[in-house]
């Protein structure tokens, strides 16, 4: 096989990492709109992600947060986003450089995309990143790319302050 010196993996890659860059950058300028709203799966872990101690403890290799109802300050650069939440009652600010998220997914229009891990960058130890305030969002333990579906009758909706951790089988089709 010939050697590819184009690197087309790489020029598509960038290419859907700039899709996202332009959807949150659409989102931090004028909001989600209608019914939009986005699950990002990052590796915690990863050079350049900012988390809290806090949070690094409880998601030590992946975390995947949803932006939808409740979130802040979203700014968007060309390497990375940074955006704050609430986690149970704590208001956090995160920074996710582009190249440490593997999956992103818009259940709205069931529109994802999902990244290898091998194209995310090296992991390194996180830094720390002192907390603003405001509202709360949601956070969930990351498995690999699922798609939201709809919560399980069995399984009733809790009322929480700030952000619930939930198992992803909840808005795993079945």
């Amino acid at each position: 096989m010939a050697t590819d010196h184009i690197r087309y993996d790489v020029l598509a890659r960038d290419a859907l990492r700039g899709v996202l860059r332009r959807v949150l950058s659409d989102a931090a300028e004028h909001g989600l709109p209608g019914e939009h709203h986005f699950f990002i799966t990052f590796l915690s872990t990863a050079e350049g992600v900012k988390l809290s101690p806090r949070l690094l403890a409880q998601y030590p290799e992946e975390m995947t947060v949803i932006l939808q109802h409740q979130f802040w300050d979203l700014v968007v650069t060309e390497d990375r986003f940074e955006v704050g939440l609430s986690f149970g009652g704590i208001p956090e600010r995160l920074v996710v450089p582009f190249n440490a998220i593997k999956s992103f997914f818009d259940p709205s229009v069931q529109f994802g995309l999902q990244f290898d891990p091998s194209e995310s960058v090296s992991e390194a130890p996180a830094a720390n990143l002192p907390a603003a305030a405001a509202p709360s969002a949601l956070a969930v333990p990351s498995p690999p790319f699922a798609t939201p579906a709809p919560e399980s009758q069995d399984e009733p909706a809790k009322p929480s302050e700030g952000a619930e951790v939930v198992r992803l089988d909840r808005f795993r089709k079945k």
